[in-house]
């Protein structure tokens, strides 16, 4: 892997968490503007260097900051608004989605306490999610919206309304076309907690942890669909609408489209627990109709599932058998280790997709890094930066460098090797001095041709701190 040097240049900063960054061309415009969103509910446009506010539904997301006892609180959260998509006719018809977390739906929570399977006892490893319609956490809505003739944005419709078990895990950047379909991809996080508590990624009929896309052309003409977290649950008209293109999730930082040729390679990565990030990649697939999954339920039927992408988690994080470590106690300098749901890793080994690249938390290589947490993929195919063209770049929260403040995250970049082998990865180095100030690498984003990097940089790691972003373009 070449060694690569990239700038960075400033585009807007004081922002809140930048969760969203995508261009679009206005009606009667000629150039692509940057559009921003934040965590909490705004998106900027920015276009000749103007920034203005283009929506601000902060009202309409929950209360940020404050979730279920034990898990979270003290400001982290990772809810609020993590989905914005526009059509690829928006230019015409001015729609886009969005996905955001409902304000007003903060419930008690899946669960009493944080969980942690013990192979040695079969009740956490079979967990029910039982009493959903009032052991849970909060709601997430998909919604259609319109850009009117006056340049006020609408809602025309919701398309989903999810109920999520627990405060994290639902996905960032989580809206995107697929020029292959022309469809929308959702793609969902396992529900939350850790370990994925009631295996939720491995159901057929489960709506988290699953990559979905959603045809925004058929008009199901409801208007207010039922609150649901399993695909059996939904009315006819929108189980219609559904295809499943993967399982097997535990969180996605979005999904990146590369055009080779006439046809488009998918990038996607999975968030890890304890030891490993991922990033996937995959060119054909065969996405199975949310009404044949149903069917296949009904009749307890297995389904071909030939095709159908499965990332394998629960049973697998990303190349390894999902771990479990505790502290040896009689040598604090050891850990044990125990593949934590052996079954599934074995029933799931021959399913899954490998790994295009993995990264560790803990790496001692002196040109690698202990990563965190995956927060963006993204395809390069821009010739400005050429030791990165046709590369896969990401970006990881911080780096594990086992020192104190202040924190950096990671850019980093792999390629797709012919031989079908684990690729193997490579800092991007940056001259850019932050200063004392910690910068978390919170997301990533492109221009929609992929000739354009944009990344965004946070100060803290709480989304009530306001303020404290910052928004770069990735430049020679």
């Amino acid at each position: 892997m070449i060694k690569v040097k990239v700038g960075l240049r400033p585009i807007v900063s004081k922002l809140n968490m930048p969760t969203v960054l995508k261009t679009a061309i206005l009606s009667g415009d000629s150039i692509e503007r940057l559009f921003i969103a934040t965590q909490v509910g705004e998106i900027f446009c920015i276009g000749n260097g103007v920034i203005r506010t283009f929506l601000d539904i902060r009202p309409r997301i929950i209360k940020l900051g404050v979730s279920e006892p034990g898990v979270s609180g003290g400001g982290y959260d990772e809810r609020g608004l993590l989905g914005l998509a526009f059509h690829p006719q928006f230019y015409y018809n001015g729609l886009f989605y969005l996905h955001y977390s409902v304000a007003g739906t903060q419930g008690p929570g899946a669960l009493p306490e944080p969980f942690k399977p013990n192979p040695c006892d079969p009740r956490t490893l079979n967990l029910r999610w039982i009493n959903r319609e009032t052991q849970y956490d909060h709601i997430d809505t998909v919604e259609e919206w319109v850009l009117q003739s006056n340049g006020q944005p609408q809602k025309r419709r919701t398309l989903l309304n999810l109920r999520r078990p627990f405060f994290n895990h639902n996905g960032v950047n989580s809206l995107n076309f697929s020029p292959e379909t022309g469809k929308l991809v959702l793609t969902t996080g396992d529900g939350g907690s850790g370990y994925d508590p009631f295996n939720l990624s491995q159901d057929d009929m489960e709506i988290a942890g699953k990559i979905i896309e959603i045809d925004v052309v058929k008009h199901t003409f409801i208007d207010n669909p039922p609150v649901v977290t399993r695909f059996n649950e939904l009315p006819v008209p929108i189980q219609e609408t559904l295809t499943v293109i993967a399982k097997g999730v535990r969180n996605i930082p979005g999904i990146s489209f590369q055009r080779y040729y006439n046809q488009y390679l998918k990038y996607t990565g999975n968030v890890g627990q304890d030891l490993v990030e991922s990033i996937f990649s995959f060119v054909h697939y065969k996405p199975i109709p949310v009404t044949e999954l149903i069917q296949a339920s009904l009749m307890n039927s297995e389904l071909d599932q030939e095709g159908f992408i499965n990332f394998g988690w629960r049973g697998w994080e990303g190349a390894f058998p999902t771990s479990f470590i505790r502290g040896c106690s009689a040598n604090p300098t050891l850990d044990e280790k125990t593949i934590a749901y052996y079954n599934e890793a074995i029933k799931t080994s021959v399913r899954r997709i490998q790994p295009l690249t993995s990264y560790f938390h803990q790496d001692p290589r002196p040109d690698k890094f202990g990563g965190t947490a995956l927060t963006g993929v993204q395809s390069y195919m821009g010739n400005q930066i050429p030791d990165l063209t046709g590369s896969v770049v990401f970006t990881d929260l911080a780096r594990d460098e086992g020192a104190g403040p202040p924190v950096r995250g990671v850019l980093a970049y792999t390629r797709v090797r012919t031989d079908c082998k684990l690729s193997d990865f490579s800092v991007i180095e940056t001259d850019y001095n932050f200063g004392s100030q910690s910068a978390y690498y919170v997301s990533l984003g492109t221009n929609l041709d992929h000739t354009r990097l944009y990344f965004g940089v946070y100060g803290s790691m709480k989304v009530t701190d306001f303020n404290q972003g910052t928004v770069y373009e990735i430049v020679p």
